[in-house]
């Protein structure tokens, strides 16, 4: 139990400062509402990720300040990698390359979520909390009371809370608290920083599909001076049926496979290979109840043809601040009106992911299939069509 007698009043908590939670503080900047960012970290904090900011995200950011994605760029100037091109392999060793028109980049999240979380200290009036681990909530009429680990941390009470805390969301755990592990919509990946990696343009990322995997895929993304994110996924239900060690999988695969052994031949490993989870769009998981909402990967809204998902997080961490002035206007936090934001979130977000799940699933397994959309985008309108269908 904590040592403090009463609790710490916010109007809103938001819990977990990566992308969803920094996109929802910045979000309710002209709000008025006494806001809480918290973090289970010390920025800056590493987050086992692939490293990809997609387009959208920056589009999200710029709608709510054009100011920001300008400032963004200049806090990452040492730390990214512009992105023009993506190069997909085919299980049969049949490449496409891909130009995109609009600014993408990759940047580890190291420094992408410092760099977001750095935006909030400036433009908001946010109390940012670190090293703040939540080990329960607690919800009465009052609000939500936030039970700190630590008994020397003061618990904190709000009417709203927004869990954008990751694929092991705490949030995510008191609103679902029977919810096991879908293994059919969840992802397992690994991922390690290598530099010296041969024939790897710094504008360049790599997407390799492979013939031994039913889903999944291998990528090469340059990340900025000469460094790059190197991993592995597949669906996690491929994973336990075949007991695959991931770790040992993408070594042999940077050991042994014909396109990827010989960039990585003379490369340098940085850092350990580690592991993290996905939770995959298309669940239908609840993102809201009584006085909760969740954002991101709490929600599970990674796309499940890509496996990326700060745009997603990003853009519902938005969404959930909309909701949140919405909510203290009209003195409601009941699951009924807070229901509003699952629909915004489905009809924005969820029914894309949806489609992109089906789609998923029906090219697992199908190298031809794969093998024949490669070959067939050599035509421009084919291409087109596969850009659209690939995101």
């Amino acid at each position: 139990m904590s040592v403090f007698d009463a609790p710490v009043l916010y109007d809103v908590v938001i819990v977990g400062a990566g992308p969803a939670g920094a996109a929802c503080a910045l979000a309710l900047r002209h709000s008025g509402l006494r806001v809480a960012l918290l973090d289970k970290g010390q920025f800056p904090r590493d987050k086992i990720c692939g490293d990809a900011i997609p387009s959208p995200t920056l589009k999200h950011l710029a709608r709510l300040s054009p100011a920001y994605t300008a400032e963004l760029y200049e806090l990452l100037a040492l730390h990214r990698a512009d992105t023009t091109y993506s190069r997909l392999l085919a299980p049969n060793g049949h490449e496409l390359r891909i130009k995109w028109h609009n600014p993408a980049f990759n940047s580890a999240r190291l420094h992408f979520d410092t760099a977001l979380l750095t935006l909030v200290r400036r433009h908001t009036t946010t109390e940012v909390l670190e090293n703040y681990t939540v080990r329960s909530l607690q919800s009465d009429a009052l609000g939500v009371t936030l039970v700190p680990a630590l008994s020397a941390q003061a618990p904190l009470q709000a009417a709203l809370v927004i869990g954008c805390d990751g694929a092991n969301s705490v949030v995510a755990r008191h609103l679902l608290p029977s919810a096991g592990l879908d293994r059919a919509h969840h992802c397992a990946a690994v991922r390690a920083y290598y530099r010296g990696v041969a024939e790897a343009p710094e504008h360049t990322s790599d997407f390799y599909f492979l013939r031994e995997y039913q889903a999944g895929y291998c990528w090469v993304f340059p990340v900025g001076n000469g460094v790059y994110n190197v991993g592995f996924g597949a669906l996690s239900r491929e994973v336990a049926a075949r007991r695959l060690d991931l770790k040992h999988e993408l070594r042999e695969l940077l050991a042994t496979h014909p396109h990827l052994a010989p960039r990585f031949a003379e490369a340098e490993a940085l850092t350990p290979i580690t592991g993290f989870g996905l939770p995959l769009g298309g669940s239908g998981r609840a993102v809201h109840g009584a006085r909760l909402l969740l954002c991101g990967d709490a929600a599970a809204l990674i796309d499940p043809l890509q496996g990326h998902g700060i745009d997603k997080a990003v853009h519902s961490g938005i969404l959930a601040a909309v909701q949140a002035q919405r909510c203290f206007q009209a003195q409601r936090f009941d699951a009924d009106y807070l229901a509003h934001y699952a629909q915004e979130v489905e009809r924005l977000i969820g029914r894309e992911l949806t489609q992109r799940y089906r789609l998923m699933r029906f090219l697992a397994g199908k190298a031809w299939l794969v093998n024949l959309a490669v070959r067939a985008a050599r035509w421009p309108w084919l291409r087109r069509k596969l850009v659209r269908a690939v995101g």
